[in-house]
């Protein structure tokens, strides 16, 4: 009975939407898999998405980014956190690395944890990570090359990635340098049936009406110009998290009974910062994004690029999206694009797993 210890960053849901897809693939091929979910994304994530039988550890894995909402990252207390994190390395590695000995997996996998790397050589457990992205090129964009804890922690972080004998890189990726050997895959795609009439009978659309969702990851919102959205004919609005009046055209996901996912697959354009899954499900299911940028995080012009290649996409500045000036964006997303997009990379869920395979079956004879 194989058992898999999956440690997962909880910087939004998009690094557990990576994991979920291949674990229910791994399990096509092993049907008596068990996985150890080593995590602080909510256990409520994984319930409706992970099919093979999971345990639940949770426990810190890294920091990621500190962020005030979605769209906006702290760097000064990112440092701030990662300098705490940093400071009891030796007594957090020794105790990750005594919890993976007590379990005794037979693979661990990191997406994309430096600490769980580093825990797997020094309990001596085999280790691939997987990924689109890495800690080290997200933060050295933030570090000040003349502070020493900056470039201590960036190093300490690389030290840890080149350790690992191999990352599965996830199409579209950063380019993950500090890793010696890439194992590149397609995009990871959920398969979702779409529920398009049930989700416009529930909420009364009429025909004429494009359903946006609007959703920005795991880290919610804190605020939405409500007054704007309710005053855009032509489109209904649906948002994670209650609202805060009573709303025509603004519903809430929460009160639907529809998984996120069959939501996102059953709307006609989806809004939302460039993060990995959200766009790769919008390119896979042919949906135009209307997306927010960042402008400070490392992998959003990888993504921004994908989509634009293979889908269609518009992008809302920032002072538009605040005062809920949308429907120059909205149709310009909708708007067939001047060149043939190209046909979207096939999805690398299979070709994941059946890495992943290679280290909890035997050869065969």
């Amino acid at each position: 009975m194989p058992l898999l210890w999956c440690s997962i960053s909880s910087h939004g849901f998009g690094h557990a939407a990576h994991c979920t897809p291949v674990l229910n693939a791994l399990g096509q091929f092993l049907g008596d898999l068990r996985v150890v979910l080593r995590t602080t994304v909510p256990e409520s994530f994984f319930r409706a998405r992970l099919s093979v039988p999971w345990d639940y550890r949770p426990a810190q894995q890294d920091i990621g980014c500190v962020q005030n909402g979605p769209l906006t990252i702290d760097v000064p207390a990112t440092w701030t956190a990662l300098s705490q994190f940093h400071a009891g390395w030796e007594a957090r590695l020794e105790a990750e690395a005594k919890e993976l000995k007590s379990v005794s997996p037979d693979l661990v996998v990191s997406d994309i944890s430096y600490l769980a790397v580093a825990a797997a050589r020094a309990a001596d457990v085999p280790l691939v990570c997987m990924g689109s992205l890495a800690w080290d090129e997200i933060m050295e964009a933030y570090a000040k090359p003349d502070n020493r804890t900056h470039q201590h922690i960036l190093e300490q972080m690389r030290r840890c990635y080149r350790s690992a004998d191999r990352i599965i890189r996830l199409t579209p990726a950063m380019p993950l340098r500090a890793f010696a050997s890439h194992d590149d895959v397609g995009p990871i795609i959920e398969r979702i049936e779409p529920k398009t009439a049930l989700l416009r009978q529930t909420i009364r659309t009429p025909a004429e009406d494009r359903l946006v969702l609007v959703g920005f990851g795991g880290i919610a919102l804190t605020s939405l110009p409500y007054k704007q959205m309710e005053e855009m004919r032509g489109y209904r609005f649906l948002v994670d998290g209650d609202l805060p009046g009573q709303y025509t055209r603004v519903h809430s996901i929460a009160g639907l009974g529809l998984p996120f996912m069959t939501v996102l697959a059953s709307t006609d354009i989806i809004m939302t910062k460039p993060g990995y899954s959200t766009m790769v499900e919008a390119v896979d299911k042919r949906k135009p994004v209307v997306y927010v940028r960042r402008n400070n995080f490392g992998d959003e012009q990888t993504l921004v690029d994908y989509l634009h290649r293979y889908g269609r996409g518009a992008e809302l500045p920032m002072e538009d999206f605040v005062s809920g000036n949308w429907t120059a964006s909205l149709t310009a997303a909708c708007a067939p694009p001047s060149e043939p997009t190209e046909t979207p990379p096939a999805a690398g869920n299979s070709a994941a797993a059946h890495i992943l395979l290679s280290y909890l079956s035997p050869p065969s004879a």
